[in-house]
Formats: structure tokens, C-alpha cells, sequence
């Protein structure tokens, strides 16, 4: 089967525009089939309050409204998204740069309101992901930048978190090729100590990530990272790798496995 690496970028890489650069280098040289997902980093937050919109976060995840969903919207389909492909076409990548709308490429459900109102957040499921579209683009050499911007269908645009996009874009393609699914931004892995770059937490199965959560070591934002991950590998994904965008290939990095 053959070989594909879908890599997420996001964190503080995003916001920085020389990290950045040097992330695309990276990514221009690994070799084969691979996909890029992205999503907005620091930036859009900055946006909403330069126009007194204060940005909402509940367990890593954005609450969307409409005024909020217009920005993320310009800020993840159309400036990062863009800047993105730009530089790596500069880098000799053929690269496309798309949303889950367009081509009908990821279809997404409003999330239901229960304890929460997320607002325009989209959830999904593997069989929303127009997998046959995203092997015809690889398969004439393009490499798909998507962001995180899906649609329900019925003409309304969603938010959703790249983490979710990455993996579930995964699990999709998992049929037709043996996916390697990473994780890149600006730590090492997962850490012991979040103030100490080198406690990577080298393997973390499904009971050791309960008894992190528990501890408290891994909460916040890492939080539907591991979900999401743990979820991959349970639906076909070969392989889930977590490490600082930098250091692609680098020993010092996260491996999940399910037991």
C-alpha cells in the first residue's frame, strides 16, 4: 500500500512568519504523497479584538458566532491559506490551496447545542471527507493545503478544528494508503513538564493518556489532539507522531499507539 503523510501545522509556528518559512522548507523535502492542513494560529484572535470582537475558547475549541465565523473565515481560507501555498510554490512544491467547500471536499454537521453553544462549529465524520477528489489531486502530483473551513451542504460555511480536519481526513484516506497522520508546532512532543521542552513523553498509549488527563498533564488545547489522534489510529491510521514543527524526523518526538 502505498505510502502518505498528512501533516497539521499549527500553534505558534503559524504566527511566526520565519517559523513558518522554515516549516515549508521542511515539508517541501518530505518525500511522497502528502498533505498539509493548517489552521489560524494567534492571528485571527488578534483580528477579533482589533475589531472588538473578544475571542472565546472552551477546552482549546473556538466558539464561533456569526460576526466570528465572517473573520475566521477571511483570515484561515484566505490570507494564511494562501500565504501558505505561495511560499510553497517558492519551494518547488506544487501545491493547492483549499477549504473543505470547495469541491464539496469536507462536509461538516453543526454542532448541537448541549451543555455549550459553539455556535458555527462543524463536527464530522470520515464519510463527509470527498476522498476520491483528494486522491485525484495527488494523483496528478498536486499537494492539497486544506484549512479549516468546512460547509454543511446547505450553504453554511463552519469552523472547525484542523486538529479534527487532519485526523479525519486521515481515517478517509487510511483505505487507499498507509497514512502517517503528524502533529507539528513548537513543542517537542507531549511534554511531563510543560516548562521543560525536553520532557517529552516518548510513547503514550490510550491508559497512560487516562492517567495523564487525570493528573493534569495533559489538558487544554492537547486535548482533542490526542482525542483525535487516538481516534486515527483506531479507524485504520498506521501511525500518529506529535513533534515540534523544526525537527521533522527528529528522535525527540510523541508516538501514539492504541495499547
Amino acid at each position: 500500500m502505498k505510502q502518505l503523510k498528512i501533516i497539521k501545522i499549527g500553534g505558534g509556528i503559524i504566527d511566526d512568519a520565519t517559523s513558518l518559512a522554515q516549516f515549508l522548507q521542511l515539508f517541501a523535502r518530505v518525500e511522497g504523497p502528502k498533505i498539509l492542513v493548517h489552521g489560524g494560529g494567534k492571528g485571527a484572535s488578534e483580528m477579533l479584538r482589533a475589531l472588538g470582537i473578544a475571542p472565546q475558547l472552551v477546552n482549546g475549541r473556538r466558539i464561533t458566532d456569526a460576526a466570528t465565523l465572517e473573520i475566521v473565515t477571511m483570515f484561515y481560507a484566505g490570507k494564511t491559506n494562501k500565504a501558505i501555498v505561495a511560499d510553497l510554490q517558492r519551494n518547488r512544491v506544487n501545491a493547492l490551496g483549499i477549504s473543505g467547500v470547495d469541491g464539496n471536499l469536507i462536509r461538516a454537521v453543526k454542532r448541537p447545542v448541549r451543555e455549550i453553544n459553539y455556535g458555527f462549529v462543524g463536527d464530522l465524520k470520515p464519510s463527509g471527507v470527498n476522498a476520491a477528489l483528494l486522491e485525484d489531486f495527488l494523483g496528478l502530483g498536486l499537494t492539497p493545503v486544506i484549512c479549516a473551513i468546512t460547509h454543511d451542504g446547505q450553504g453554511q460555511l463552519l469552523n472547525t478544528n484542523a486538529d479534527t480536519i487532519a485526523a479525519t481526513v486521515a481515517i478517509a484516506l487510511s483505505k487507499q494508503f498507509a497514512v502517517e497522520l503528524h502533529y507539528c508546532f513548537e513543542k517537542n512532543g507531549v511534554l511531563l513538564d510543560v516548562n521543560d521542552d525536553n520532557s517529552v513523553i516518548g510513547t503514550i498509549n490510550l491508559a497512560s493518556y487516562a492517567e495523564l488527563k487525570e493528573a493534569g498533564i495533559i489538558a487544554e488545547g492537547m486535548i482533542p489532539k490526542l482525542d483525535n489522534s487516538f481516534d486515527a489510529l483506531s479507524q485504520g491510521v498506521s501511525k500518529v507522531i506529535i513533534g515540534h514543527a523544526l525537527k521533522i524526523g527528529d528522535s525527540l518526538k510523541t508516538v501514539l499507539c492504541l495499547n
